[in-house]
């Protein structure tokens, strides 16, 4: 999956020389978190709803005309200029890796410099959701198996035997020393028959740990 399937086109943006007090106004209006900062429709900044919310005057000790004066800045004064960011074609997995690296909950997403998207730890949350297909009716059947080649292949060659659609696969290392944990999102809602086959086959079933009950 591409960032482009995923990303927000309408993007919420300011100006470098709007100011703060205009910025504050778009973030709580469409209550987002973060603002792109363009120049002829060229990224050239970010800012945080904590960038503003740390450049706000205080309630206490300030006078009015202080206030003004803050609120009247540009957000180019307060605006982050390094931005990390992505392109359209890079892979979904490739920006969640560039947002967990970094610390961040967004990465605007350009074409040399002009802004066409942004995509979120939101947007990235929903998309993993989708993949893993736990917002259909489904069971979660977690094997471990050796890790070695071919296994994963003949795991779910029991699901196709026993008619068992699944929806969908995630592998990753086992907790065990050279194991491999799969983990199957299958549409079914009672899935002892499908557990037993795969025990029957020699494998380990790690969830559910137990099947009460005949089969």
């Amino acid at each position: 999956m591409l960032v482009e399937d995923i990303m927000k086109r309408n993007v919420i943006t300011v100006e470098s020389s709007d100011s703060i007090r205009l910025a504050m106004l778009k973030v709580d209006q469409n209550r987002i978190r973060h603002l792109p900062v363009i120049e002829d429709g060229q990224l050239v900044g970010i800012l945080s709803d904590r960038d503003l919310r740390d450049a706000c005057p205080s309630i206490i000790g300030e006078t009015r005309t202080e206030d003004d004066q803050v609120m009247s800045t540009s957000v180019s004064s307060i605006m982050r200029k390094e931005v990390i960011t992505c392109h359209p074609l890079d892979f979904v997995e490739e920006a969640a890796l560039a947002m967990y690296d970094n610390h961040i909950g967004c990465l605007p997403v350009v074409e040399g410099d002009r802004l066409q998207g942004i995509i979120t730890e939101t947007d990235i949350l929903h998309t993993l959701v989708e993949l893993m297909g736990v917002h259909y009716p489904s069971s979660h059947i977690e094997v471990e198996v050796d890790d070695r080649i071919g296994l994963l292949a003949d795991v779910t060659q029991i699901f196709k035997e026993a008619k068992c659609n699944v929806t969908s696969v995630l592998v990753f290392p086992g907790r065990r020393l050279n194991k491999k944990n799969l983990v199957f999102r299958v549409q079914t809602i009672d899935p002892r028959k499908i557990v037993s086959k795969i025990e029957e086959a020699g494998y380990r079933v790690v969830w559910p740990d137990e099947i009460e009950g005949s089969v």
